[in-house]
C-alpha cells in the first residue's frame, strides 16, 4: 500500500493551474446540474427521507424534553414553587459571513415557566442549592425579515445560583432546545444569507442575570447573554446565527407558590457517594459534505466509556468511539477526483478511510430523567477529513465567465480541527438516575463537531450499568 502523503499548497496551485482541468470541469458540471432549473431552496424542499429524519429527530427531542421538564420539575410529596416570566431581549446579530445582510437591532420576546427545586429527596436539587427548571417560548426578529426573518423557540432551560450563597441576586441561565426560523440560503432569492439553509436547527441560550429589584410578587432583572442557532451540519451553509444580546426581565410568583418558597440550607450530613459505571450506546446520525455533495446520508456510531457518578448528580468518565461516514465512504468508493488526483491508495479500502475513531472525556449533569452530556477527545484516526476539509475550506469563484474552485490548505489550523471531537446534547432516561438503578436504558439527540464546528446530528440509543456506590 502507497504510503499516506498529504498534498501542499504548492501542489493544488500547480494542479489547478496546469492544463489538467479535470477538478475544476467536474465541480462546473456539478453546481451547473445542481443549479438547472431549481433554486438551493426548491432542492432542499425535495429531499425526502432525509428531511423527514430531521423533522423527526427534533420532534422526538422536542417532546421527550417537554416532557421531562414537567415529570422533573414537580416532587412526588411536595409542590415546588411554581414562576412566570416574561423577557424583552436587545441585541446585534453577528456577521456570519462575507456580505452577510444588513441588520437592525435584533428584538426578542420570551416567556417562561419554571419551577424552584426545593425537593431534597432529589439529590441533584440539593446539590445544585435549589436551581430552577423550566420551559422558554420565544420570538426573535433578526434585524432584517427580509433576508433573515424571525425565530420561534422551544427550550427546556436550567438556571442555577452560580456564586455564594450571599449572592443570590446573581442567576445563571443555560437552555438547549429547537428553533423554527423562517428564511434560509437560497442560490437565487437569498444568496448571501449563509447563516440558515434550514428552516429547523438547534438553538442554544446562555444568560447572565441580576436581580435589580424584589417586591412580594415580582422581581425585575437584568442580564447579558449570548445565543446560537445551527443545524448541526445537516445542510450546507451552515454559518449558523450567532447573537449578543442585553435583556429586561419580569418574574412573577403567586402567593401559594411564595408561601411553600424556602430559603436554601446546606445540609452538613449529607452523605457523599461515588459510583463507578459502565456505559455502551449505538448512534446513527445525519450530515453532508459540502455544498456540491449537500445530500444527507449517515454517520453510524459505536461507543464505550466508564467513569463516576459523583452524588447522583455529576457523571464523569472517558471512553472510545468508532464512526463510519458513509459520505466518506462514498466519495472514496466512487473515485471522486481528490481520491483519484492525491489519495488513490484510499480506493483500497473505503471501509477503513471513512471510518474514524479516538478517545473522550465526558461530563454529565443528571436531572433525574434528563441528563445534559458535554464531551471533548481526541481522534486518533480520521484519514477522510482530509477530503472534508479541502472541499469546504476552499472557495469557488467566477473568473473568465467559469466557476473556478481551490481547495482548502491543510495548515495547522486544519490539524486542530481534525484533532479534537467534541459532543454536546440531552438524554431520556427510562429510569430516574435519582433511583441509582443498577441497568438503565437512554435516548439522546446530540450534535457533534470538530472543535466547536458542526460535524453530524445523531439520534442514540445506550445501555448504563452501575455498581454499587461507595459512600464516604
Amino acid at each position: 500500500m502507497a504510503p499516506e502523503q498529504s498534498p501542499s499548497k504548492n501542489s493544488i496551485q500547480y494542479f489547478l493551474s496546469s492544463g489538467d482541468n479535470r477538478f475544476i470541469d467536474e465541480e462546473i458540471d456539478r453546481y451547473a446540474s445542481f443549479k438547472e432549473g431549481n433554486s438551493y431552496k426548491t432542492e432542499l424542499r425535495n429531499s425526502g427521507i432525509s428531511s423527514r429524519f430531521f423533522t423527526i429527530l427534533y420532534c422526538i427531542g422536542g417532546l421527550c424534553l417537554l416532557v421531562g421538564s414537567y415529570a422533573y420539575a414537580q416532587g412526588p410529596e411536595k409542590k415546588n414553587p411554581f414562576h412566570f416570566s416574561a423577557e424583552i431581549n436587545l441585541g446585534k446579530t453577528m456577521e456570519a459571513n462575507t456580505n452577510f445582510p444588513e441588520t437592525k437591532m435584533q428584538k426578542s420576546a420570551f416567556i417562561s415557566i419554571g419551577w424552584r427545586q426545593q425537593n431534597y429527596d432529589r439529590e441533584w436539587a440539593k446539590r445544585l442549592r435549589s436551581p430552577r427548571t423550566g420551559l422558554t417560548l420565544g420570538y426573535t426578529d433578526f434585524g432584517n425579515s427580509a433576508s433573515i426573518g424571525y425565530a420561534l423557540s422551544l427550550l427546556p432551560y436550567l438556571e442555577l445560583f452560580p456564586f455564594s450563597k450571599d449572592a443570590q441576586r446573581w442567576r445563571l441561565k443555560t437552555s438547549l432546545g429547537i428553533s423554527y426560523l423562517s428564511k434560509q440560503f437560497d442560490s437565487v432569492a437569498n444568496p448571501f444569507n449563509r447563516a440558515v439553509s434550514t428552516n429547523y436547527k438547534w438553538a442554544f441560550r446562555t444568560l447572565l442575570y441580576y436581580d435589580l429589584s424584589k417586591r412580594r410578587s415580582t422581581t425585575w432583572r437584568i442580564g447579558l447573554g449570548y445565543t446560537h442557532n445551527s443545524n448541526g451540519h445537516t445542510r450546507l451553509p451552515n454559518q449558523g446565527l450567532n447573537s449578543l444580546v442585553a435583556t429586561v426581565e419580569a418574574e412573577f410568583m403567586s402567593d401559594k407558590s411564595l408561601r411553600a418558597l424556602k430559603p436554601y440550607i446546606k445540609d452538613s450530613a449529607a452523605v457523599k457517594t461515588k459510583e463507578r459505571y459502565l456505559n455502551v450506546r449505538t448512534s446513527i446520525g445525519q450530515n453532508v459534505l459540502s455544498e456540491v455533495y449537500n445530500d444527507k446520508k449517515e454517520v453510524y456510531s459505536f461507543a464505550f466509556s466508564t467513569g463516576k457518578i459523583i452524588n447522583s448528580t455529576f457523571k464523569l468518565g472517558i471512553g472510545i468511539f468508532y464512526r463510519l461516514y458513509e459520505h466518506y465512504y462514498d466519495y472514496i468508493d466512487q473515485g471522486e477526483t481528490l481520491v483519484e488526483e492525491f489519495y488513490p491508495h484510499f480506493a483500497d479500502n473505503p471501509f477503513v478511510y471513512a471510518s474514524n475513531f479516538g478517545v473522550m472525556a465526558e461530563g454529565e449533569l443528571l436531572l433525574g430523567h434528563v441528563g445534559a452530556e458535554f464531551g471533548i477527545g481526541f481522534n486518533i484516526y480520521k484519514p477522510a477529513y482530509k477530503i472534508d476539509w479541502q472541499l469546504n475550506e476552499g472557495d469557488t469563484f467566477s473568473s473568465g465567465g467559469e466557476l473556478v474552485t481551490t481547495l482548502g490548505e491543510l495548515d495547522s489550523y486544519y490539524e486542530i480541527k481534525r484533532s479534537i471531537p467534541t459532543r454536546l446534547g440531552l438524554k431520556w432516561y427510562f429510569i430516574s438516575t435519582r433511583k441509582s438503578p443498577i441497568h438503565n436504558i437512554y435516548l439522546g439527540a446530540h450534535i457533534n463537531a470538530n472543535l466547536g464546528q458542526a460535524d453530524f446530528t445523531g439520534l442514540s440509543l445506550g445501555y448504563e450499568y452501575r455498581f454499587k456506590s461507595k459512600n464516604k
